[in-house]
């Protein structure tokens, strides 16, 4: 603990609904939900409008549209949400040395390290001009905690939201903490706190008055003492800034279970592509691959390969993965898939057998010949289950059921190149979901509505624009294109129209 609140915790307010908000005008002020839109989807973020309805993060996407089925419901831009994301952490590192992310949007700083606070006055008016900062350059906002230790500010930062400044004072821990619920206390989670509830503690302050002696006795030595010694406000951890990744992992969550082989092994190749761009981004190489498989019935099935030396080579990672399926049963049907690689490294050892096995042109390497080619990258799924250290925010890992009608369609045109020539087949219809940004070659930037019945709707407006007009189009559209998000602050790079 400090003698001064020099440890400042950042929070972005509704960060992923929020960044939605500031980019669709017309959206202001409204129920916003993002998430995976499939019947299996989950909730990313919720705005605060929609969290009146009692939408949360986690929560099933159907629970969630029948709370508020009035609500905007988009899929996950997380390209977007990291520019955003590295515009804060720029702004936390000009603060200090001394920057621990959480998360894309939290994040934790030393500000004493920086030189920049070093009592309470100074603290306070560092935090205020942090968020005065992030409104500058984001149109964002951010809550901030400041107090002693890591816990108590972050106790602070969710005391203070949405969009406030609270400062707990050295030796007031104790005064605050004591109303507060069990559940405000990191690592106590639902079935820790209706453990303690049937023991009649339910505030911080009658876990203090428990005792150590009697946390030990009913959670065990090791969570009983570190609760004893939260409930006092108690926490010596430091602000790390770096936090080695121990794993690169990504999957996606289907809408209907998969059955066909085929088409389950060009998802395995899929998601090992997405997982080593992810490695390479990282600057990293691996040497354990990690399968991940959840059945029909819910049941998971994870499967690892330890090779000789780490590599970040698609080839090498698309050939395990295809091996440990393999040996996996899918015949009930798969509703889930991942790929990781963990045992990180920082250079590569290339794998000769593996590049012997690239060679082969017939497929010989246990795939089904035509998934090996680096222009296999490219699928448009959506990549919220992408992970580095599984740190990028709650309930992503079902969100990116979008992916599997694309990647239906990739595999689909992959079995059929080896059939005969014949009758061309149609090109498959345009999917646009709705969130996406689009640009037409008329009218401009716009985002989706809503798409059915050969049609898509779109909005068109910018961050900071009045809310614009909606179109509606049909699907192929030749001057209706897929775009990328426009910057939230500042005029277009691009100078499009």
């Amino acid at each position: 603990m400090r003698a001064a609140p020099t440890i400042l915790h950042l929070d972005m307010d509704a960060f992923y609904a929020s960044v939605e908000q500031a980019s669709k005008p017309s959206l202001r002020g409204k129920a916003v939900i993002v998430g995976g839109l499939g019947p299996r989807g989950v909730v990313a973020t919720a705005s605060y409008e929609a969290r009146r309805f009692g939408v949360h993060s986690a929560m099933p996407m159907g629970q969630a549209r029948r709370l508020c089925p009035n609500g905007a419901y988009l899929i996950p831009r997380f390209s977007l949400y990291r520019q955003v994301s590295d515009v804060v952490m720029a702004l936390l590192r000009e603060l200090s040395p001394l920057v621990e992310p959480l998360s894309l949007d939290e994040a934790f700083v030393d500000l004493e390290a920086g030189g920049v606070a070093f009592d309470a006055r100074s603290a306070r008016e560092t935090g205020e001009r942090l968020r005065a900062d992030i409104r500058a350059a984001t149109g964002l906002s951010g809550s901030v905690g400041l107090a002693g230790s890591k816990m108590l500010a972050k106790v602070a930062s969710e005391e203070a939201k949405p969009a406030g400044l609270l400062l707990i004072e050295p030796g007031t821990e104790r005064e605050l903490l004591a109303p507060m619920s069990v559940r405000t206390l990191p690592g106590v989670g639902p079935a820790t706190g209706e453990h303690l509830r049937r023991a009649g503690i339910t505030t911080v302050g009658e876990l203090a008055e428990a005792g150590e002696d009697e946390l030990v006795r009913m959670v065990g030595r090791s969570a009983g003492a570190g609760l004893y010694r939260m409930a006092l406000g108690l926490d010596d951890r430091p602000v790390v800034a770096e936090r080695d990744a121990k794993s690169v992992s990504v999957e996606d969550t289907f809408d209907v279970d998969l059955h066909d082989r085929v088409r389950i092994r060009g998802e395995v190749q899929r998601l090992a592509d997405r997982c080593v761009r992810r490695l390479r981004a990282s600057g990293h190489s691996g040497r354990t691959i990690v399968l991940k498989v959840r059945r029909y019935d819910f049941s998971t099935l994870t499967r690892s390969e330890t090779l000789r030396g780490p590599t970040d080579d698609p080839a090498v990672v698309r050939e395990a993965a295809a091996r440990l399926l393999e040996g996996v049963d899918t015949t009930g049907g798969v509703r889930l898939l991942g790929v990781g690689v963990s045992g990180l490294a920082d250079y590569t050892q290339e794998d000769l057998f593996a590049q012997s096995l690239a060679a082969e042109p017939d497929g010989s390497d246990g795939t089904d010949g035509s998934g090996r080619s680096e222009g296999s990258e490219g699928t448009g799924g959506t990549d919220g289950a992408d992970r580095t250290d599984g740190a990028d925010g709650a309930g992503a890992g079902a969100v990116a059921a979008g992916a599997a009608g694309t990647a239906e369609v990739e595999a689909e045109g992959v079995h059929g190149a080896a059939e005969p020539p014949g009758e061309p087949e149609p090109a498959p219809e345009r999917r646009w979901q709705a969130g996406s940004d689009v640009l037409h070659a008329v009218y401009g930037p716009g985002w989706v509505q809503g798409s059915g019945v050969g049609r898509v709707t779109v909005r068109f407006e910018r961050p900071g624009s009045e809310p614009g007009r909606v179109r509606t189009f049909r699907v192929d559209d030749p001057e209706l294109e897929p775009s990328d998000p426009l910057p939230l602050v500042g005029d277009d790079p691009e100078g499009r129209p």
